[in-house]
């Protein structure tokens, strides 16, 4: 009799991806077999922040080179950074599909955000 896999699942912007989403990944795919990431496009960001900073052909390859991402549905939705069960906007979905939420995953809570960086960016470039 085969076992089920456990497949995990999860998103963000990854715009620009860093550690963080490379650490949140690495802690994902500890918990089943399978890992799924879910990317949020380019007009999903121009809604959120007004722009994208890469584009998602760029993102999406480098999400695809890091070791251990899969694509299947999942089974556990995990979600890490300043995310737990209040602020997820992918609770209801996951409730009609079955599927388990984990949240605050990775190594040292949110270690880094794409908005600090590009901010430290501009503001580097500003002088301020």
């Amino acid at each position: 009799m085969k076992t089920k896999n456990i497949v995990v699942a999860v998103s963000g912007g990854f715009d620009p991806i860093h550690i963080g989403h490379v650490r949140m990944i690495r802690e994902a795919k500890k918990l089943g077999d399978k890992l799924v990431v879910i990317m949020n496009n380019d007009n999903w960001l121009k809604h959120k922040k007004g722009y994208a900073f890469m584009s998602e052909n760029e993102r999406k390859e480098i999400l695809e080179a890091i070791k251990g991402v899969d694509e299947v549905r999942p089974d556990i939705f995990a979600k890490g950074g300043d995310r737990h069960i209040g602020n997820i906007p992918e609770v209801a979905v996951c409730e009609e599909i079955g599927c388990k939420i984990v949240s605050d995953i990775g190594d040292g809570g949110k270690v880094q955000s794409s908005s600090w960086l590009l901010k430290k960016f501009s503001e580097n470039l500003t002088g301020n």
